[in-house]
């Protein structure tokens, strides 16, 4: 049996390698980015092991042998389900597997900016040893944080967000105001309210046709002029255009994003100090890496001893 590592950030492949010599299959390590690049690779490939390579339809309809495909993560956006189950490929992912870490990203990024921390860090830094240029510094407790998503992230967010006495908010459709509650937390069912109540807006929606760049102009403008927006979910959630103009007109006041769809140095976000970038790191930890791996591949190994997924995408979908 063939299974190809589409593409993988991770230090070394030594855990699928066992995983995978139970089952004596060869594994075979890609770097795909493009389309084109993963019909090449994986055209003869009994199993897939995908991070971002895009696995669209066109990918999924030249496959031969495949029985499975599992996502190293959370999100399926790079991964067209539908062909997939149609062609009876089971798609499976690890939907929890670095919620700790992200939720603490999420509030690391509103602490960096509530206390200033990288405005103050660059200043230091360049020898200057006065706070007051970088005035104000709002005080947390008694302010309002919003969650754009209440899944496994966004209920951890809410946990760790009280324990600095910040009233939380949430907007999701799939939520009841019972489950908001059980969190401490206040459903609210109008997206806009959240957006002009709010003093920080934390995101932690998935990517769909639906949320993709729904975060644009309207919505920016409706938030205060003193807000901060923090995106640990998906970059293309959000307008980045709108998202400049908006800071440059000062509504909101900043941003906290470790995603980026544009993620080169031309990206107009970069020069504005306001902004406060990391590359993509909430989901990383020594722990959340190794849990990812073996968790990933251990669905492949299950689809060939027998094994129902533990954590299947398409369960519809009939295994070949």
């Amino acid at each position: 049996m063939r299974i190809v590592i589409t593409d993988h950030p991770f230090p070394s492949t030594d855990i699928e390698r066992r995983a995978l010599r139970k089952v004596g299959a060869e594994l075979v390590l890609g770097n795909c980015v493009t389309e084109e690049e993963v019909l090449n690779l994986v055209r003869d490939a009994d199993g897939i092991l995908v991070t971002y390579a895009p696995i669209t339809e066109r990918v999924i309809d030249s496959l031969v042998k495949c029985r499975i495909i599992s996502r190293y993560g959370i999100g399926l956006d790079n991964i067209d389900l539908a062909a997939a189950t149609r062609r009876g490929i089971l798609v499976t992912y690890v939907p929890d597997y670095c919620v700790n870490e992200v939720s603490d990203h999420a509030m690391a990024l509103l602490l960096a900016w509530a206390r200033r921390i990288t405005l103050l860090d660059r200043a230091v830094h360049d020898g200057d040893w006065d706070f007051r240029p970088f005035r104000p510094f709002p005080r947390l407790a008694g302010k309002t944080l919003g969650l754009l998503g209440f899944g496994k992230i966004g209920r951890a967010v809410a946990g760790k967000a009280g324990a600095f006495n910040m009233r939380v908010l949430t907007h999701d459709p799939y939520v009841t105001e019972d489950m908001a509650q059980q969190h401490c937390c206040e459903l609210v069912r109008c997206r806009e309210e959240l957006f002009s109540a709010s003093d920080v807006i934390s995101v932690h929606m998935p990517l769909t046709p639906e949320t993709r760049g729904s975060i644009g102009a309207r919505e920016l403008s409706l938030m205060k002029d003193t807000a901060f927006l923090i995106n640990t979910a998906r970059a293309e959630i959000i307008d980045e255009d709108a998202l400049y103009e908006a800071l440059r007109a000062g509504r909101p006041a900043g941003a906290g994003l470790d995603v980026l769809a544009k993620r080169d140095p031309g990206n107009k976000l970069y020069s504005l100090p306001q902004v406060i970038l990391t590359p993509h790191a909430a989901f990383y930890s020594e722990e959340s890496i190794l849990e990812l791996q073996t968790r990933a591949v251990g669905e492949v190994v299950r689809a060939f001893t027998g094994e129902p997924p533990l954590c299947p995408a398409n369960s519809s979908a009939t295994k070949r």
